[in-house]
This record gives C-alpha cells, sequence and structure tokens, in this order.
C-alpha cells in the first residue's frame, strides 16, 4: 500500500490566470483614456503656474518649468488685481468662507428637518409639499434671479452677507430635504414608533435619535454644500456685491483683466487656488460620501 504522502500527486488549485480579452483591453483604455482626458489639463495648469513669462514664451505647454518659480502664487494670493483693486485672491478666500459656512449649516438644517417630517410626520398634505419642493430643484436660477433681487433690494438687504447666505440656502434646501427625506425612509419605522411610545416629541426624536443616526448622510450633505457654494460664481456675482465677492468672481476678474501683459502662470495658479478646497475635500472624503450614498441617499 502507498503510503498517504505519496498516494496523490495532484496539482494544487492555482489562481486562473487573466487572459487579455478584447474587452478587458477595451476597458482599461477607456480608464486611461479618462484619466488622461481630467489629468491632462490640471498638469498643464499645474506646470504652467511654476513657469516664469520666458519660459511660457519659449517653451511648450507640457514642458517642464526651466527655472522653478513661486513667485506666480504668491501674486496670485497677495497682489493680482482683481479690478480697480490689486489685492489678490486673499479677500475672495475669506469671503467665500464667510458664505460657506452659515450657508452650508442653515441648508442642511433645514433640509434634515424638512426630510424627517416628510418622513416620518405625514400630514393630510405632505406629499403635495414634497412635490413642491422637488419642483424647486428643476427650476433654474435665471428664472427667478430678478424677483429675488427686488426682494431683496426692498428689505435692504441686497449685497449684504445675509442675503448671499439666505439664497444659497433656499436654492439648496430642495436637495437637501431630498436626501434626508430618502435617507430617512430607509431607517426602521419602528425605532421612530417606539420613541414616540416612550412620549417622544418632534424635536426631542429629531435631536436625540435622529440626528445621531445621521453620520452618513450628514457628510454627504456637507461635501455637496460645500463644493456646490464653493464653486458658485453668478449667485455670489449678483447677490455678494462687490465687498462679498467670492473667490470665484475674483478669479474671474484676474483672468479677464485687460490691463498689461497677460499673466498664464499667475491665472493658472490663481485657478489652483480657487479650485483647491473643492478639491481637497473630494480627495480626502471621497469614500465617505461613497458610503454615504451606498447607505441609503438613493432609497426610497
Amino acid at each position: 500500500m502507498q503510503r498517504p504522502d505519496t498516494m496523490s500527486n495532484a496539482p494544487k488549485n492555482k489562481r486562473p490566470t487573466k487572459r487579455w480579452t478584447p474587452a478587458r483591453i477595451g476597458i482599461y483604455l477607456f480608464l486611461i483614456s479618462a484619466a488622461a482626458f481630467f489629468l491632462l489639463p490640471l498638469y498643464v495648469m499645474l506646470v504652467t503656474s511654476f513657469k516664469t513669462l520666458d519660459d511660457i514664451r519659449e517653451s511648450s505647454i507640457f514642458s517642464l518649468p526651466a527655472t522653478l518659480t513661486l513667485e506666480p502664487w504668491a501674486i496670485a494670493w497677495t497682489s493680482a488685481c482683481t479690478g480697480l483693486e490689486c489685492t489678490g485672491l486673499k479677500v475672495g478666500f475669506w469671503n467665500s468662507v464667510r458664505i460657506v459656512i452659515p450657508s452650508v449649516i442653515l441648508s442642511i438644517l433645514l433640509g434634515a428637518i424638512n426630510g424627517y417630517a416628510l418622513a416620518f410626520w405625514r400630514s393630510k398634505y405632505a406629499n403635495l409639499l414634497f412635490g413642491v419642493l422637488m419642483i424647486g430643484v428643476f427650476v433654474p436660477y435665471q428664472v427667478i434671479m430678478y424677483p429675488l433681487v427686488r426682494l431683496l433690494s426692498t428689505v435692504g438687504l441686497f449685497g449684504s452677507l445675509p442675503a448671499i447666505v439666505v439664497i444659497h440656502s433656499i436654492f439648496g434646501m430642495p436637495v437637501m430635504t431630498l436626501l434626508f427625506r430618502n435617507y430617512y425612509a430607509g431607517l426602521p419605522e419602528e425605532l421612530f414608533k417606539a420613541a414616540r411610545i416612550d412620549g417622544g416629541g418632534f424635536w426631542r426624536i429629531f435631536i436625540e435619535l435622529m440626528l445621531p443616526m445621521s453620520t452618513p448622510i450628514l457628510i454627504v450633505a456637507t461635501i455637496m454644500q460645500v463644493t456646490g457654494i464653493w464653486n458658485d460664481y453668478l449667485l455670489g456675482l449678483i447677490f455678494g456685491g462687490t465687498e462679498l465677492a467670492p473667490m470665484t468672481v475674483q478669479l474671474n476678474n484676474i483672468v479677464n483683466s485687460t490691463t498689461g501683459e497677460r499673466a498664464y502662470n499667475v491665472n493658472m495658479a490663481a485657478t489652483i487656488l480657487t479650485s483647491a478646497i473643492p478639491l481637497f475635500i473630494y480627495l480626502a472624503s471621497g469614500r465617505w460620501f461613497v458610503r454615504g450614498i451606498a447607505s441609503g441617499a438613493v432609497k426610497g
């Protein structure tokens, strides 16, 4: 009789080798092309922002800087002309911060309260109210821009910080309501009923039960609102005025300046500085955004 260790010489299971099928090759080619489509402009902006003007004139837009310089970044931040004043983007940066923080907090808070009420405290006209809010998602800004300007001018708020915060909160509320309503609709209703039996009211259930369970959707809502409000140009231009012009408006003024020689290196540096905050947020919290969406943001 053969010994157990020599009875079988069958080959061990091997991991299947990946075959380069036409479909797999096509997928990789598409992914590489898509990555190049989005990364190539970023590469051009980066290398141009570190070049001198002489280097830009004498070299290709894809070539690396012959002389590395940080002067365009310093000019873009501190002394680039954004109209009659040459104070750079730093003023617009702090204007954007002052606009974004209260606008994000207010729009998310209103959306969370509306979504919670529509998901659990269903009144007779709850579906009608939800439909009206959803219509607001598809209304173009331009349709109601003039009435809003007239309204804010009448009450004396036009061109002020409260005005632009209220405008961003109003336009953000329908989308935030949709996100939170769908998220809360996916939660077990037994939790809400148990809280009601224990004597919880509207605000107590919302603050002590719903908000602690809303971390995933709060992250999604924050990312959407911060990037959306930070990147806004039209509302900031109209309702912010000259004193509260956000970073995007000042970037447009720098790029479209017609005085003297066009400084492409300063323009590229200013563009990267303006987009740095949304880009950092997406890179730092992208996986949380996907988790929040997957955990119920599009359910219901």
